[in-house]
């Protein structure tokens, strides 16, 4: 059994939380869902360009969580890019 997961600091609010190709319609497109805190970790690191420790620290987590964090993110972010799939932000819970 995983151990529950702890609780993540997130400052970042989109003022989007849907992003699709052009010209494609909804039906016809795969979605890729990305985590708020997934979100988080690329404002932090590609956005803002902070080390994986200074982000980890604002996030309160460890940097080897942020850093499997921001691998995740940034892979779903480029299979919705390279394949043309819709990209959805989940809300914050």
């Amino acid at each position: 059994m995983p151990r529950p997961r702890k609780h993540r600091r997130i400052c970042c609010n989109p003022s989007a939380y849907y992003f699709k190709p052009r010209g494609i319609p909804m039906h016809q497109l795969q979605e890729i869902i990305l985590d708020h805190d997934e979100l988080e970790s690329l404002r932090l690191a590609d956005f803002l360009a902070y080390s994986h420790e200074k982000a980890a620290k604002e996030m309160k987590i460890s940097r080897a969580t942020f850093g499997r964090i921001v691998e995740s993110a940034r892979k779903k972010v480029a299979d919705g890019i390279l394949n043309g799939k819709a990209i959805r932000i989940n809300e914050k819970h």
